[in-house]
């Protein structure tokens, strides 16, 4: 099944992709592409490290950027409820970050949320000025930061899930 998006608005010149690059739905096929161009983020922990039932599940509510049928980019949005949905796994290649693609991404995901009538989404950045300059805020005035409470420690989760075949 083929899933079209429309973008609401326009995007600024500023931020708009290069013409070479095109952004498309993510489907199936792109399976391995995405888990070799997450896996350099997940090394060095700035992604959370995925199963593959997960990144599969990403997939329906995802998005790729391409370059020549190449994947350089990825992200998707999770719908938890018709309040909220969380950008996750946005990833560019190193080579290919600070083109727009980054935010093309993140456009795509929330144009997608919008049309399933979710009325927030959420992402959590190690870059504030980026979500910032998508038009991401703050949900409450005093609100600063997520907070998080860890109850496992992620090594031994993905020791794990290793020997599960995950």
């Amino acid at each position: 099944m083929k899933r079209t998006i429309e973008l609401a608005a326009q995007e600024p010149s500023h931020t708009a992709l290069p013409a070479e690059h095109s952004i498309r739905p993510a489907c199936e096929g792109d399976l391995p592409s995405v888990f070799e161009l997450l896996r350099p983020f997940v090394e060095q922990r700035k992604v959370l490290r995925r199963t593959r039932a997960e990144i599969t599940a990403m997939l329906l509510t995802g998005f790729v950027a391409e370059l020549a049928g190449e994947v350089i980019g990825f992200s998707a949005v999770e719908i938890y409820s018709k309040k909220l949905s969380e950008i996750q796994c946005l990833t560019v290649n190193p080579e290919h970050q600070g083109k727009g693609i980054g935010g093309a991404l993140v456009r795509h995901c929330v144009e997608l949320a919008r049309q399933r009538g979710v009325m927030e989404v959420m992402a959590i950045s190690a870059s504030e000025k980026f979500l910032h300059d998508l038009g991401f805020d703050y949900a409450l005035p005093d609100q600063k930061r997520a907070l998080f409470f860890q109850l496992r420690s992620r090594d031994e989760v993905y020791r794990e899930l290793e020997q599960l075949g995950e």
